[in-house]
């Protein structure tokens, strides 16, 4: 057969090694910030003690970074810019082990393609210094010159070769922030480096090195160097260690929080990365602490074995694989959850009561949950499986407008279930709180129970001694307002909203409900049926599960009609009617969210709609009890929305408030 109809040879060719380079550059050099990135990297891996930037435009007209690192002799001064030079690497084996922030030999070379570069450079033991310059990947001179021992990289007219790509670039103001962001977050894993930072001739930053004083002293004044004095107070040192993690460094108070991602820094093994799923873990440790859409601030620094993590999986290097991802996930969380415990103290009722945080310091969550990650990438709702929950606080019902309730179920509904042992209640429990050290533990009588006499004599206020004597009985509880709950404290005096407070015991509840399935139903007496639309009726099929757990009986009628036979025994009497299609829309705004977040969706509904109201009037036994049940909860201080549940005063902040 002849050849002859073939086709013709030589369509493959091996591109040149500026084409190369410029196309690495769309992959390396994304913007200015890329440039700061790369040329700060290599200072630090060069062992610089001063790294200095200037910009000029934002970058775009230059991008200077002055170090006093070990320099380079002429030789390596012209290699640096060729593709894959590199110092970092020799074999294969030193890609599993690596430790320096830059190995791969393309940034010099990248940069150069697409801009205008001046590198000066001298080692100490060189006479005189060597000046190479580059232009759009093309060497352009070689010479001696006068440079103090270090590396001076000018990148002038970024992009001048590609205009294209100059045109993508962001305004002026978004392109610094993203440099800002750049250095703040090298400057903070090197705080034993000064660090400036000048734009235009006005100084931003100019950060000077740590002195021999401790690691965490030393970040903490690299942070407050950063981000302002006035957060002093408000950050919160984190340590942990496991056998191949370590952990540690700063995050904020809940007051300390933004709207936006920016002020989240996470390290591994010196290099910052960008994880989502990581800072979710982190997200998760506050709970309601933060509002929903905030964002905590926090820079944290894992250190583990190099072979357990690839940092050869993104072009500038932001991103990483670790071997076991859930796994870290677990032991961040656990080591933030822990933290925020030891700072974020519950309110002490009195100095001989048990205080829950400090009881649940080390363990917040489940010993499981603590001792390691979770089994997918997306948490459980971090409720411990070993508490149950707080179910004293059941407020009086309105008597008319609503649904009759069947009496064959908990007729006063004062509980979950029906059998508990009363002395192990939530409610007798939180007891301890109110009780001075020495008093009788009421709670034990064997008759006792949350509706009992002796619970009624025991709930009764018992005024303090003027001498501070022994008190016989628990402090008393007032209502302000009927929209706070009042009551005295060892140092003060504490208010808390019986609305936010009440909405946070349903939420706890409601979880717990939806992780064990089982929630407590009450049947109605005369089922009421509801029309739904086709949509609806979707997702009624698709969340029938959770809302039996919550506690609806429900049967599908003819066409789009239910039935709703029963509901959860947190449900108001006269909400009966609506509770059903506002979980429903609730439900539907949640859509796109994972399983867990739509469950926390669903228990914020359900509580929110399910609360006392601000105005509604309660007995004291039910202001006690609603303490009781909150002081019980996993995390007593904000509702799921993050509205503050608990406000102290101290003695010293009233006596302020006298002039004394």
């Amino acid at each position: 057969m002849s050849d002859e109809s073939a086709p013709s040879e030589g369509l493959i060719e091996v591109m040149s090694d500026r084409l190369a380079n410029q196309i690495a550059a769309g992959e390396v050099v994304q913007r200015p910030a890329s440039v700061a990135k790369e040329l700060v990297e290599n200072a630090l891996d060069a062992g610089a003690s001063s790294v200095e930037v200037l910009l000029k435009d934002a970058g775009s007209t230059l991008v200077q970074v002055i170090d006093d690192g070990c320099g380079m002799g002429p030789g390596d001064a012209e290699r640096c810019f060729e593709r894959h030079a590199t110092s970092k690497l020799r074999s294969v084996d030193d890609l599993e082990r690596i430790r320096t922030l830059g190995f791969r030999g393309e940034a010099l070379a990248s940069i150069a393609a697409v801009s205008q570069v001046t590198l000066k450079t001298k080692r100490v033991e060189d006479e005189a210094g060597t000046l190479v310059r580059v232009e759009g990947g093309e060497p352009v001179e070689k010479r001696p010159c006068a440079i103090p021992s270090g590396t001076s990289v000018a990148v002038r007219n970024l992009f001048f070769n590609v205009p294209a790509r100059r045109n993508f670039l962001k305004t002026p103001a978004t392109e610094l922030k993203h440099l800002s962001q750049t250095v703040q977050s090298l400057a903070l894993a090197n705080p034993d480096t000064a660090v400036r930072l000048e734009h235009d001739g006005h100084e931003h930053y100019d950060l000077p090195a740590a002195r021999n004083d401790g690691w965490q002293t030393a970040t903490r004044a690299r942070i407050l160097g950063l981000f302002g004095s006035d957060h002093e107070g408000e950050l919160v040192a984190v340590e942990d260690e496991s056998s191949d993690l370590r952990l540690r460094g700063f995050v904020g108070a809940p007051s300390f929080h933004r709207k936006t991602r920016g002020e989240q820094f996470l390290f591994v093994n010196g290099r910052a990365v960008t994880d989502r799923y990581l800072s979710h873990a982190v997200k998760k440790a506050y709970g309601e602490l933060v509002p929903d859409g905030a964002f905590p601030f926090f820079a944290l620094f894992l250190a583990m074995n190099p072979e357990r993590v690839d940092v050869n999986v993104h072009p500038q290097k932001e991103e990483v694989k670790f071997d076991d991802q859930s796994g870290i996930y677990g032991f961040l969380r656990s080591a933030v959850r822990r933290a925020l415990g030891r700072v974020h103290v519950s309110p002490q009722m009195n100095d001989g009561g048990e205080d829950k945080t400090e009881r649940g310091a080390d363990a917040p969550g489940s010993d499981e949950e603590d001792a390691g990650g979770p089994a997918s990438p997306v948490p459980g709702d971090g409720t411990s499986s070993s508490r149950p929950p707080p179910t004293s606080f059941q407020p009086r019902q309105s008597s008319g407008g609503g649904s009759e309730r069947s009496s064959a179920g908990p007729s006063a509904r004062p509980s979950r279930s029906e059998g508990a042992a009363p002395s192990a209640s939530p409610g007798d429990r939180s007891d301890a709180l109110y009780r001075p050290p020495d008093a009788p533990d009421e709670a034990s009588s064997e008759d006792a129970s949350p509706s009992s006499p002796q619970r009624e004599t025991r709930s009764s206020p018992t005024p303090a001694s003027d001498d501070g004597a022994e008190r016989s009985g628990p402090r008393p509880v007032w209502g302000l307002h009927d929209t706070y709950v009042v009551t005295p404290t060892e140092t003060g005096i504490m208010l808390v909203d019986q609305r936010a407070a009440h909405v946070r015991v349903l939420y706890e509840r409601a979880r717990v409900h939806l992780r064990d399935q089982q929630g407590a139903s009450q049947r109605l007496l005369f089922p009421h049926t509801v029309e739904l639309s086709p949509a609806e009726i979707e997702l009624l099929n698709e969340l029938r599960t959770d809302l039996d757990a919550l506690g609806f009986e429900l049967e599908r009628l003819s066409g789009r009609t239910v039935s709703v036979r029963g509901v959860p025994t947190d449900v108001p009497d006269g909400n009966e009617d609506t509770i059903l299609e506002e979980l429903l829309e609730q439900y539907q705004s949640a859509q796109n969210a994972v399983k867990d977040e739509r469950r926390e969706h669903l228990a914020k509904t359900m509580a929110q709609r399910s609360a006392v109201g601000r105005g509604q009037s309660l007995s004291e036994e039910e202001r006690r009890a609603l303490l009781h049940d909150l002081f019980d909860c996993e995390m007593p201080y904000a509702d799921p929305t993050g509205t503050p549940t608990i406000v102290k005063f101290s003695m010293e902040e009233l006596a302020d408030r006298f002039g004394r």
